[in-house]
């Protein structure tokens, strides 16, 4: 769902060098570094460890790694995770040998086992003595990251609300030109009716492509999220079904049943590949790459290589760009195709075994602050960009090596490498802070955030309610997402509409047996504690 190919990117690990942690604010722009009292000798720094479960395998050497070092004083030595980054969390907890520093998806089961058993180190204090830019660039947030108990164990990872949607019907735009020259700019949404329309068209019209058999719609097996996320976007569905105040699994929605059922119709009258559901990722780009398939749903940056296979086989227009589409009875302004957490993705703690919690704190207070974040995702000017008129320009070379090789740009300048304590937004001159995504858009990007922006929602409210790990109900819980992942696909796959209603009425049947009723008490539950924490009801 998320653009973590491209935007969550880190390459973080290995090796270290050394530094110190002065106590000076983040926005002085001095050299920090303490000096040993008497002989003015520099004292010997202080490293910090640091798992980030987000890791590649680079040394905190580059060019931004020893600007904070600087800045602040302090080193980073980088645990690079070894096979599964969860496995290892678990395995720390488990032996208590933490780092000073962890971040983790706040997604992960293991967060709360490290709050609760004390692994992480409650930060309230340490923010009110010496985080003041953090309570300033965070805000409400710091709220809404509360633990049950009203205390802030982590700071989140990009957080704020994303403007930027997530899903679009993806569309090649110069055939859809061809088959409804009115929608192809993607100014009017198109009804699910156009698109059962076009897609028909499209197969009568082009039986083959450069000699190989035309694909009207495929879809990426190994990515059934992004599928059914572009579906639910336009009947405006959302993460739970809110059932007069009682929150639902998603399926119990009568309006997801009709979508499945839509999403069967087309695959009956043969406008879905049928062997969409074995595609791999990469075969799936494979196949948007040679031209022969028309459309797809999913995030609008998902093609990746297949879209610049295209775009240098026929020009912009060849691309797959991605298009509004509405179901009967929906307003296009309550669809649904951006589902984005203003709390962000990863959290970011310091544990009970840190040495130097202040220190920390202070690292933590200049990387989240505005000099902070701009030298994480701009770089340092006069080497990276300039301010002309009390705004940043990045360099040209500079702004297009992250075109031309996006990975060995980011490697070697650290631009955009060490991803922590990201706001997601504008900074205070109203340029993007994330600047070789946001500066300048390409042609896709653009036309999604023109057309689809207005289906952007906040998923804060519903995020992570499921029973805790480790519990009966999270077992009981993991059943049921077995038994609603596996229903969905043969639901859609079935020869008939009434196989197809059989199906999904049978998941219900089994969902129930499972004992979803009691995991939904649980997610009321933590829901309703959770609307009292921020405030609400």
């Amino acid at each position: 769902m998320i653009k973590k190919n491209r935007w969550m990117s880190v390459g973080i690990t290995a090796a270290l060098a050394a530094g110190l942690l002065a106590g000076c604010g983040s926005n002085d722009g001095k050299d920090n570094t303490n000096q040993t009292a008497g002989d003015n000798k520099k004292e010997e720094p202080i490293t910090l460890t640091w798992f980030d479960s987000n890791t590649k395998g680079e040394p905190f050497t580059d060019a931004v790694a020893q600007e904070i070092t600087k800045k602040t004083g302090i080193s980073l030595s980088i645990q690079q995770p070894t096979g599964n980054p969860t496995e290892k969390l678990s395995l720390m907890l488990a032996s208590g040998d933490y780092p000073d520093v962890v971040v983790m998806s706040r997604g992960d089961a293991s967060l709360d086992k490290y709050i609760t058993s004390g692994a992480f180190v409650p930060l309230d204090e340490l923010i009110e003595k010496y985080g003041s830019d953090v309570k300033e660039m965070y805000g409400d947030t710091l709220t809404k990251t509360r633990y049950k108990d009203g205390q802030n164990y982590y700071l989140a990872n990009w957080y704020g609300l994303d403007s930027d949607p997530v899903f679009g019907m993806l569309m090649r735009k110069n055939l859809l030109s061809e088959l409804a020259p009115d929608k192809a700019d993607g100014s009017t949404p198109l009804t699910t009716d156009d698109l059962e329309t076009i897609l028909k068209d499209f197969k009568a019209k082009h039986k083959t492509i450069d000699g190989k058999e035309s694909v009207p719609m495929t879809m990426n097996g190994e990515n059934m999220g992004a599928n059914l996320g572009t579906f639910k976007g336009m009947w405006g569905l959302k993460t739970y079904y809110d059932n007069n105040g009682k929150l639902q699994y998603d399926v119990k929605d009568p309006k997801y049943r009709e979508m499945l059922l839509y999403v069967n119709r087309l695959y009956r009258e043969g406008l879905i590949e049928k062997e969409f559901a074995i595609s791999k990722t990469q075969t799936w780009i494979q196949k948007l790459a040679t031209g022969a398939v028309f459309s797809s749903p999913g995030a609008y940056w998902d093609p990746g290589n297949g879209n610049g296979a295209l775009k240098k086989d026929g020009g912009v227009d060849n691309q797959l760009f991605p298009y509004k589409v509405v179901a009967p009875g929906t307003d296009p302004a309550q669809t649904t195709f951006g589902p984005r957490s203003s709390l962000g993705w990863d959290a970011i703690a310091i544990t009970k075994n840190n040495k130097h919690p202040e220190e920390t704190m202070k690292l933590f207070n200049f990387l989240s602050s505005d000099e902070g974040q701009h030298l994480l995702l701009w770089g340092q000017e006069g080497t990276n960009y300039t301010v002309v008129d009390g705004k940043r320009e990045p360099d040209p070379a500079f702004l297009q090596s992250f075109k031309d090789n996006w990975d060995d740009t980011v490697k070697k300048s650290g631009v955009r490498k060490w991803l922590w304590f990201i706001k997601n937004g504008l900074d205070p001159n109203g340029q993007p802070y994330d600047m070789p995504v946001k500066f300048q858009r390409n042609e896709v990007d653009e036309m999604a955030i023109k057309n689809l922006g207005d289906s952007v929602w906040d998923t804060a409210e519903y995020d992570n309610l499921t029973p805790d790990g480790g519990t009966p109900e999270a077992l009981t819980a993991q059943k049921v997402k077995d038994i609603m992942e596996q229903s969905t696909t043969r639901v859609i796959i079935s020869p008939t509409e009434a196989e197809a209603n059989a199906t999904f009425d049978k998941m219900l049947e089994d969902m129930k047996k499972a004992g979803d009723e009691k995991v939904e008490e649980i997610i009321n539950q933590k829901h309703e504690e959770r609307m009292k924490l921020w405030g609400g009801k």
